[in-house]
């Protein structure tokens, strides 16, 4: 029987990928899904110190928020 991948939440999704690890289309679907952009912080290159400064402040409090996530979830 062929599954509608395009119907599955991606929750769905990634449990039927892990249990048919042969089938590539489950990982397509996925793929094409993706939004990588939506979570990225561009940053430009500094122009002062001040700038860097702030810049890394900013890594800081963002590596700070992300490690907290995971310990949160584990």
């Amino acid at each position: 029987m062929q599954q509608n991948f395009e119907v599955m939440t991606n929750k769905e999704l990634i449990a039927y990928a892990l249990a048919h690890r042969e089938e590539v289309e489950p990982l397509r679907v996925l793929y094409r899904r993706r939004i990588p952009d939506s979570e990225a912080i561009w940053f430009h290159p500094p122009q002062t110190r001040e700038e860097e400064q702030q810049q890394f402040e900013l890594f800081k409090r963002i590596i700070d928020k992300t490690q907290k996530n995971q310990f949160s979830q584990n």
